[in-house]
């Protein structure tokens, strides 16, 4: 037995053979750039760089050309004897202007952008470095083409393409984050994640449930996080990183540290965040009717009005978050990789400050409103075999188990019963996914799926002068949800020039909840829900030369009823309570999409995306009836009973388009925008806007980059959502909402100026920093509670050993 452990310790820190270590570095600063994806088709394999630029390309050696690509850089194809006549010292010239960049969330491989015929907007390393994005919501608007939603500090509900919350899908290193209690209303979970612990970003817009599966329909959002490095030679390769910041806006104090460690067949990271927030202060330019006058506080046992001395002072926001992560590697020779995976969030209660900003009768209608902490802890082993067979050329298959909870606590003014409600979700699943390339034209991808979800749920209330709590309704039944898939994607070069790309995926989903009928009379005790999804799609890419792309998709997706959708009992809204419908069954929606990119010359990229989306089977809240009734008393008031139900179609089109330009002297110059347009049905067949097909909105940057210093000005803008415009569901929250001339509830248009600049001080120092919203307007997103930050001044040192 000995031997043998002492063999696997050998494997661990030792390897065979001579590495053949290339170095890629920036043309212009001399700095190494690390990820760089370096990449053949004979053999069909791929590797890339670490932090030092450096990567062993020993398997590269019989490749007839071999590509160096990373976003913002032209891409270099070489053979292997022109690079050792370069001393295996690449230098890349710093460019946006390409259509060479690769992309995973696509395909779950790696391709070419302009290879794919859906679009995909990624966040790289350099953007996070020089925009510093508190939450990893903020990362997500980076990328000018996602709309978020915050309802508090704690918050940022992403909307794409005219879809949000359940119809989007989050996905960590390939891992579906989505659970069985995703709900429809503004999400929050993507906070959980560490900005700092992401390597890169990308969002593929449009159905994705090909791949992903169930809630893919308005898109996906990947997270890649940091991975462990090896070292390419004999000797212990250590990298790590250390960060400070602060904003002024909500007096944010945030640390990080990463370290790398790395042998040459063994590898770990090590990544620690943790981010304290204050109150959140607003700008001074803007409606008055964002402004927080009062607050509460429980004084000598009884709930007190105080005046807010400084109305734009959001009281109460303020919370904190940590974040860690640990990630081991192990590569026991070239074609396996073995990755473990461990990731762990919580943040302190934070207060839903859209509910604390309402009123009953001249006074506050809650004393107390917030989330307790939210939870997140996530396994996830990855192996990985890259081997040319007869079944596969590459292999991965992913186990993971993520822990989440969340949990509501309110209480009503001058209430003294406090309401809790805590969720706890168990998430199991296992992914098979294969790559085979039969020739130069034709490629399958092709997998397994499976997910368990379990669901435990509790309610108790508590009189806060007694102290006496008793048990009191769950916000869910005690339930559970799985997920069984196959999918499978072919491709095939039809010429040089022309890439046909179609696929398939079947999934069957199951339910099982139990339901107490303790305090709400359920005519069921026990649900049984089993149906099945097919979704496909066909795509098209024509590019008649390198710098066009042309590509057209046609695709489906679906969403799955889960336990939120059939067994939750809450309050939509003051007056109205949603209670459990078992005879759900999946939504559909079907997309078209037309996308043209072209690069002219080295100096300008173009690039438009037009699209439609039919949402058919809708699961929407309707008016609902139980035991004949169509009212009850929820949390003591008369409510209408409300379920979610198939009862609606919903269509939503739109535009998205960008321009890149490279001017002289180091400076560029980029602007996107983005336009929908987006309507739902009623349930007395009337239309109404669609909620989540927000305003046209838009970025515009100017930047600088010279060796040591990199600047950029830009401008962020929303449109107006007039009263006309708003969705019927959203014109009665006035509290969310400024008024026009009229007294109506209306989102006021509104833009921001912001600048951010970074020096590298040193090899190990970078200073970096801004001010956000230069001109302090006051403004909320489209459908927020939260007005966002006023001027805000942020300074960040990151030490690099």
């Amino acid at each position: 037995m000995k031997k043998y452990i002492l063999l696997f310790f050998t494997l661990i820190f030792f390897t065979e053979g001579f590495a053949q270590v290339v170095t890629v570095l920036d043309s212009e600063t001399n700095h190494p750039l690390e990820l760089v994806n370096i990449s053949s088709e004979k053999p069909k394999t791929f590797t890339l760089t670490n932090a030092s630029g450096k990567a062993d390309i020993s398997r590269f050696e019989n490749a007839k050309i071999i590509s160096f690509q990373m976003l913002g850089y032209k891409t270099k194809r070489l053979t292997f004897s022109e690079i050792e006549d370069l001393k295996f010292i690449i230098h890349l010239e710093a460019t946006n202007i390409s259509l060479d960049q690769i992309v995973v969330s696509a395909a779950k491989w790696n391709q070419l952008a302009r290879e794919n015929p859906t679009k995909v907007s990624m966040v790289t390393p350099k953007d996070l470095a020089l925009q510093n994005p508190q939450t990893a919501a903020d990362l997500l608007n980076i990328s000018g083409e996602v709309l978020i939603q915050k309802s508090q500090q704690g918050g940022g509900s992403p909307m794409i393409r005219g879809f949000a919350t359940n119809r989007l899908l989050i996905a960590v290193d390939g891992i579906r984050m989505n659970t069985a209690i995703f709900r429809s209303g503004n999400l929050q979970n993507v906070i959980s994640l560490d900005p700092f612990a992401i390597e890169r970003a990308e969002v593929m817009f449009g159905p994705g449930s090909i791949l992903y599966g169930s809630d893919a329909i308005g898109g996906v959002m990947s997270f890649y996080t940091l991975s462990p490095q090896f070292s390419l030679n004999e000797s212990i390769f250590i990298k790590g990183n250390s960060s400070v910041r602060h904003s002024t806006a909500n007096n944010e104090f945030t640390g990080h540290i990463d370290i790398n460690l790395g042998w040459k067949n063994f590898a770990m990271i090590t990544s620690i965040t943790h981010t304290d927030y204050s109150d959140l202060k607003m700008g001074s330019v803007g409606p008055d009717e964002y402004l927080k006058p009062f607050y509460v506080k429980r004084i000598d046992g009884e709930d007190k009005v105080f005046e807010n001395d400084d109305p734009e002072l959001q009281i109460p926001t303020g919370y904190s978050q940590i974040n860690l992560m640990q990630k081991l590697r192990y590569k026991p020779n070239e074609n396996w990789n073995l990755s473990y995976g461990f990731h762990y969030s919580t943040t302190s209660n934070y207060d839903r400050y859209d509910r604390l900003i309402r009123t009953r009768n001249g006074l506050p209608r809650s004393a107390e409103w917030y989330y307790g902490p939210q939870k997140w802890m996530m396994n996830n082993l990855e192996i990985t075999n890259q081997y040319n067979n007869s079944v596969y050329d590459d292999m991965t298959i992913r186990l993971a188990h993520q822990f989440f909870e969340e949990s509501r606590i309110d209480r009503d003014f001058n209430d003294e019963l406090r309401r809790s409600r805590i969720e706890k979700v168990n998430a199991y699943s296992i992914n098979f996914d294969f790559n085979k390339s039969f020739d130069q034209q034709h490629n399958i991808i092709y997998g397994l799926e499976y997910v368990y979800n379990d669901v435990a749920s509790t309610g108790s209330d508590e009189n806060i002068l007694t102290r006496d709590i008793v048990t009191g309704p769950s916000r869910y039944p005690q339930s559970n949800w799985s997920s069984y898939a196959a999918y499978l994607t072919y491709q095939f070069k039809m010429s040089q020039n022309l890439l046909l790309q179609a696929g398939a995926r079947y999934n069957y989903f199951n339910i099982n909840a139990e339901f107490d009928k303790t305090f709400y009379p359920f005519p069921f005790t026990k649900t049984e829900l089993n149906n099945g999804a097919l979704t496909g799609s066909i795509g098209l890419v024509y590019t008649p030369e390198k710098s066009w792309s042309i590509g057209l998709n046609l695709s489906s997706g679906f969403r799955s009823p889960n336990i939120d959708d059939m067994g939750k009992v809450f309050d939509s809204e003051p007056g109205s309570v949603v209670i459990p419908n078992p005879n759900l069954k999946a939504e559909y929606a079907y997309n078209a999409e037309l996308g043209i990119a072209k690069v002219f010359g080295d100096f300008m990229k173009i690039d438009l995306t037009g699209y439609y989306t039919f949402l058919d089977e809708a699961m929407v809240r309707r008016n609902y009836s139980l035991n004949g009734l169509d009212s009850l008393v929820y949390s003591g008031e008369l409510s209408q009973i409300q379920a979610i139900q198939n009862a609606a179609s919903a269509y939503v089109w739109g535009i998205q388009t960008g321009i890149e330009l490279k001017l002289p002297a180091g400076f560029g110059f980029s602007t996107r925008f983005n336009y929908q347009k987006g309507e739902e049905e009623l349930d007395d067949g009337n239309k109404s806007p669609l909620r989540h097909a927000g305003p046209w909105f838009g970025s515009t940057h100017l930047t600088f980059s010279a060796q040591r210093l990199k600047m950029n000005l830009y401008a962020v803008y929303n449109g107006e959502v007039s009263y006309d415009n708003l969705a019927v569901e959203e014109r009665g929250k006035t509290y969310l909402y400024a008024e026009d001339e009229n007294g109506n509830p209306y989102s006021p248009s509104w833009y921001t100026l912001n600048l951010k600049m970074s020096y590298q001080l040193s090899d190990l120092l970078l200073i970096s920093g801004g001010i956000e919203n230069i001109t302090d307007q006051r403004y909320r997103p489209y459908s927020s509670g939260l007005a966002a930050p006023g001027r805000n001044f942020i300074i960040s040192l990151r030490a690099s050993f």
